[in-house]
């Protein structure tokens, strides 16, 4: 099988899993996964679960990639926050859905290599920055949406929050020890979606963060 036809069969997968946003399905089916995987993994792109990246970080499945992006309702001008890039695929996915997207990864390499992945397939509607997630980017701040890809103790940092527009959605993994739900935030309320699991949204300390 061509990786064009993994990749649509990969897209047939998620519709019938339930992901039904015309942009998700289609950015899911242009956006090359096998360029954001190491090389040893590139023939796994297309399977539907989590791949090693390094740094002790993965790339998330592509049902919870487009399940998350779904979640946002962000609009095609829409201007995002991303928090945890890792390979940069979800930020690719969110590029092709979106106007802008800014993503923080706190892995200088993992950052580096995203921001080299992306720039070579075109995403120049991204901006790849290195640091604590847990901040946000305030200096680009409000957002349209908030996608965070690693696991908050109990609730998102309250700078996230504090980032969304106004009638803004954040969408975030919340639990505990890598397990827990995946939470939309969103006019005051919060809704879970599905039970996830992800590695620990880790702030500036080196810590778990905390509630």
């Amino acid at each position: 099988m061509s990786v064009a036809d993994e990749r649509a069969a990969m897209v047939e997968r998620l519709r019938a899993g339930g992901v039904t946003d015309p942009r998700v399905l289609a950015a899911m089916g242009e956006v090359p996964r096998e360029r954001f995987v190491p090389g040893e993994a590139s023939d796994q792109a297309y399977r539907d679960s989590p791949l090693d990246i390094g740094a002790g970080q993965t790339i998330s499945a592509p049902a919870i990639v487009a399940l998350g992006v779904a979640a946002l309702g962000a609009g095609p001008e829409a201007h995002v926050l991303e928090i945890g890039t890792g390979s940069g695929y979800g930020a690719a996915v969110l590029a092709r859905c979106c106007g802008s997207v800014v993503t923080v990864e706190r892995h200088p390499e993992l950052a580096d290599r995203a921001r080299d992945a992306l720039l070579a397939l075109g995403y120049d509607n991204v901006e790849v920055r290195t640091g604590d997630g847990t901040a946000g980017a305030p200096d680009r701040a409000p957002f349209d949406a908030v996608l965070v890809t690693a696991m908050a103790d109990e609730r998102p940092p309250q700078p996230l929050l504090d980032q969304l527009a106004p009638h803004g959605t954040l969408v975030c993994p919340v639990g505990r020890h890598g397990h827990g739900d995946l939470v939309r935030y969103r006019g005051g309320r919060a809704e879970e979606l599905l039970p996830v699991a992800f590695v620990p949204l880790v702030g500036e300390s080196g810590a778990d963060q905390p509630s």
